[in-house]
């Protein structure tokens, strides 16, 4: 397999209240069921989701994001909504730690729907070193609910009803 070039560290940025701008992106295949991953070594699924450097926009974070994650191109996908506001959440003090010098009280996030427009082959989950998930599934829509921390649940939901009625 070709080594991928590493990917350089991000300038971090952060809101006046210490959230930490954030994209987050739900991939649906061509039946409407969504990528959920695990993180690296651990038995936590999610979306995937990453930071938005300092003079990046929303939509370039999501791309880089999207290569760095999961290893597809933004010619892979068609971007069919994004939630109309940023949602936040707080992550409790236990799962805090720096990231670039900083602290951050939580995230928040611009949320995107995505169509899938190639094939479950092109995805590669080792793009990042290390990776930061190690297992992919394709799930029903709803599911993550289930599954997902319970400190971001509010949050998945929220995003989750907004962009459901662009899926079909």
């Amino acid at each position: 397999m070709k080594q991928s070039p590493p990917i350089p560290l991000l300038r971090v940025v952060r809101d006046a209240h210490r959230y930490r701008p954030n994209v987050a992106f739900i991939l649906a295949n061509q039946q409407d069921s969504v990528l959920l991953a695990r993180r690296s070594g651990v038995e936590a699924w999610q979306f995937p989701q990453g930071g938005v450097a300092e003079g990046e926009s929303p939509q370039e974070a999501l791309y880089r994001e999207l290569l760095e994650e999961v290893g597809l191109s933004r010619d892979s996908v068609k971007i069919l909504a994004s939630t109309r506001k940023w949602l936040k959440y707080r992550v409790p003090q236990r799962f805090r730690r720096p990231y670039g010098g900083m602290s951050f009280v939580g995230q928040r996030q611009k949320w995107y729907l995505l169509k899938f427009l190639g094939d479950a082959r092109e995805i590669h989950l080792d793009r990042e070193h290390p990776p930061e998930f190690d297992q992919w599934r394709w799930v029903n829509y709803w599911y993550p609910l289930r599954c997902i921390i319970d400190f971001k649940r509010t949050v998945y939901g929220a995003a989750m009803i907004e962009l459901a009625p662009h899926l079909r």
